[in-house]
């Protein structure tokens, strides 16, 4: 899952990566991509969800109401709740 693809070319890197640990599919799934990078990654992945390819695409940005950074700080955050979830369990 990303946050949407313009090029697709750090997409096509991690789905090649994958397919050498062998899994029994890779899916990409996006909220937005312009059509020809969805058409593209058909040839790359087994399935490609792409819920909004508009024309024209101008950019990811344009189509998310807060595209925001995340910080460093709150990914450590996520990880260590993540982590602490998984300890529980």
């Amino acid at each position: 899952m990303d946050d949407g693809l313009a090029t697709g070319a750090t997409m096509q890197a991690a789905v090649a990566g994958l397919r050498s640990a062998g899994p029994k599919e890779v899916v990409v799934a996006v909220p937005v991509a312009p059509p020809e990078t969805c058409a593209e990654l058909e040839a790359e992945a087994d399935r490609v969800v792409c819920a909004v390819t508009p024309e024209p695409f101008y950019g990811v940005g344009a189509w998310s109401r807060d595209f925001s950074q995340t910080s460093d700080g709150e990914v450590r955050e996520l990880l260590r709740r993540n982590q602490a979830v998984r300890s529980a369990s």
